[in-house]
């Protein structure tokens, strides 16, 4: 039989509230293709009618079943990675997090593209971007109102990655867009991640939005992001 592959488990975006796999699907299919890996895309609990940590728990509980069941789907339990856009990076940031507080085997990559990494709503590109398309402030505070049970679950490091304890993850990567409101807060997560002393590639993208990452057939940008994503990907699986 063929060597067992290493596996990406990527989480969709959508806010924790709308989208599903196939919104997406464009962002997993090029992973798969460019790394050669098997990639699981995870559905999760969303809001409101599932309320923070709803998504988490679950995003947590597929990381963990991915690691147990992998060899039985043709992948490496040994070489499992996490990768997600938008709130999907949040999530896949997140089950790394709490992988190493149980002690469990840890993510050998973190694939962050846009993601989810604060909740303050007055960062520079909000207010550079704060009309923009496809995502704008009020959008995210409506994603936000959605998710959490009250108003205090800002303050959870699980929704403030920015001021959350990253010590002692593998590698990270992080792309950020240049038009998107979450571009400051991408920009300060890989700053905490090198600073708590993870290895971490951080690339800003100019001229291009929020969701560009899928967008390969017509973004040269994309292009590029998909290149430096998966590259990533095949270091920390070697």
């Amino acid at each position: 039989g063929k060597a067992p592959q290493p596996v990406v488990v990527y989480f969709h975006g959508g806010g924790f509230v709308i989208a599903t796999n196939d919104t997406y699907d464009a962002s997993p299919r090029a992973l798969a293709n460019q790394t050669g890996a098997i990639v699981v895309a995870v559905e999760y609990r969303k809001g409101p009618e599932n309320k923070f940590p709803a998504a988490h728990d679950d995003a947590y509980q597929s990381y963990l079943w991915v690691l147990k069941n992998a060899a039985s789907f043709g992948g490496d339990p040994n070489r499992v990675a996490v990768a997600g856009e938008s709130a999907g990076g949040n999530l896949a940031l997140n089950v790394a997090i709490m992988a190493r507080d149980q002690n469990k085997q840890l993510p050998v990559h973190e694939l962050l593209i846009y993601p989810v990494a604060g909740s303050d709503l007055n960062t520079e590109s909000y207010k550079e971007n704060a009309n923009a398309k496809p995502l704008n402030k009020p959008m995210m505070a409506w994603f936000l109102k959605n998710y959490m049970r009250t108003d205090g679950d800002k303050t959870d490091q699980r929704l403030n990655l920015v001021k959350a304890d990253l010590h002692g993850l593998k590698p990270a990567t992080v792309i950020t867009a240049e038009v998107d409101p979450l571009r400051s807060e991408g920009k300060e997560l890989a700053l905490q991640l090198e600073t708590q002393g993870v290895k971490t590639q951080y690339k800003n993208f100019e001229g291009v939005t929020h969701e560009f990452f899928g967008m390969a057939s017509v973004l040269d940008e994309a292009k590029k992001a998909q290149n430096l994503a998966s590259q990533s990907l095949k270091t920390a699986f070697q």
